[in-house]
């Protein structure tokens, strides 16, 4: 049985990594008082060092069953390494339709999203990146919104 042991350990210490999922980093920021205003712009850093490998980014956004909208408008804004210039885009995240209710996953009344923003995206520079997210929806402060979030993911 002693000589069991080790060869057990072993097994677990090599199959571990294999469990791993290919989330490389994930963020939420907790909007004030579940209203986000249009003026509060989370920002979120992460690291980032290989620049050969392909990434799929997420907006992640969670909210309660009483949002009002089906959608959600974001502008999204990334900082490169050593630059001081932001590349923006508009996005519209499909929340909810007619048929299907709410898209994401829920429990209770609070559902999340994960939705896909920049597929197959290549980082091209080693090092900090900055992203900034601001609602721009027509309502402001944006009620029942309770975290805005960015997920960036090895692309398969």
């Amino acid at each position: 049985m002693k000589t069991f042991a080790p060869f057990f350990i072993l097994i677990v210490i090599i199959t571990l990594p294999g469990c791993s999922r290919n989330g490389v980093f994930e963020k939420d920021v907790v909007i004030p008082g579940y209203k986000w205003e249009t003026a509060f712009q989370p920002r979120i850093e992460f690291e980032l060092n290989d620049t050969t490998s392909a990434y799929n980014v997420f907006i992640v956004f969670r909210h309660t069953n009483a949002y009002n909208y089906n959608n959600l408008w974001v502008k999204a804004a990334v900082k490169e390494p050593g630059s001081t210039n932001w590349k923006t885009g508009q996005y519209d995240l499909l929340l909810a339709t007619n048929d299907k209710g709410w898209l994401g996953s829920g429990m209770d009344d609070i559902f999340e999203h994960r939705i896909l923003i920049q597929p197959q995206t290549k980082f091209r520079k080693p090092g900090k990146y900055e992203y900034a997210i601001q609602q721009i929806m027509r309502e402001d402060p944006l009620a029942h919104a309770m975290n805005i979030g960015l997920r960036i993911e090895k692309a398969p």
